[in-house]
């Protein structure tokens, strides 16, 4: 990401080819909405481009992700008369999950509030780091820790009622 906030756009091929994937698997556990995450992963390669003077030899991942999080939150937040508040947003299944063995988990991950859901896609998942977390979200390592604990009581809570 280095070079490619220096101007060398050719690498960010390389980026793309190894992040988008993770990036439109998170945005489309947190939305529900497969039209929509393809969507917001490019607008996310866009702006990865657009502030990539922004970007400061951290941690990329971090970044990105920092990014996808907050094009979703703007696409809540732009589309109000659509989407209810952000927190309380009931995601559609997709016909292809009710297929699947997964669907009673994603169902149950849907009830989750968006906080919640967020913290466990992005740790259990995507497979990012309590303290690559910590940074996209603003908070502390331990925190996050927490954080994912009580989520997943939750989950399993609700995971459970369900079958």
């Amino acid at each position: 990401m280095a070079k490619v906030a220096q101007g060398d756009l050719d690498v960010l091929q390389i980026l793309f080819k190894r992040h988008h994937l993770h990036v439109f698997n998170f945005l489309y556990k947190m939305s529900g909405d497969k039209m929509l995450s393809e969507d917001l992963t490019q607008d996310v390669f866009y702006k990865v481009i657009k502030y990539r003077s922004s970007y400061k030899n951290g941690k990329f991942i971090s970044w990105l992700f920092t990014i996808a999080r907050n094009s979703l939150k703007t696409h809540f937040t732009r589309n109000k008369d659509r989407h209810t508040d952000l927190e309380q947003v009931e995601h559609r299944i997709g016909e292809e999950t009710k297929n699947e063995d997964y669907s009673q988990l994603q169902h149950a991950l849907n009830k989750l509030e968006t906080s919640d859901r967020e913290v466990i896609v992005m740790n259990r998942f995507q497979e990012i780091r309590y303290t690559e977390i910590a940074e996209i979200i603003g908070s502390t390592e331990g925190a996050v820790k927490t954080k994912v604990s009580r989520a997943l009581k939750k989950l399993k809570t609700i995971y459970l009622e369900s079958i």
